[in-house]
């Protein structure tokens, strides 16, 4: 999982992933694949257009899997602040993950 503030896409932003056909909608953060609970990734995403149809049908993937931009979602202060407090829980987590990882 990135946890760079500036590679981390707002929500709405329209891309196609490496390989990909069909172009997804960005529209969550830091999920979990239900059968690899242990496995977070950066982005949730739908189907562009149709939108969401079932939860069963959504997308899990990382920023390095994206091809290509079409739209830039909203970008604000709100998001901003955002961003700041998601990468600040992701640091924290890392950092605990290496010491628990690496006891002295």
């Amino acid at each position: 999982m990135n946890n760079d503030l500036g590679r981390f896409l707002p929500i709405g932003t329209v891309v196609l992933l490496k390989g990909g056909k069909k172009r997804l909608m960005i529209t969550g953060f830091c999920s979990f694949d239900e059968s690899k609970k242990d496995k977070a990734y950066d982005y949730t995403g739908c189907l562009y257009p149709e939108g969401i149809i079932s939860s069963k049908q959504m997308a899990l993937f990382n920023h390095n899997q994206i091809d290509k931009v079409y739209y830039l979602g909203l970008r604000d202060e709100e998001e901003r602040k955002f961003k700041q407090k998601l990468v600040a829980e992701l640091n924290d987590i890392i950092k605990k993950q290496q010491s628990s990882n690496n006891p002295q």
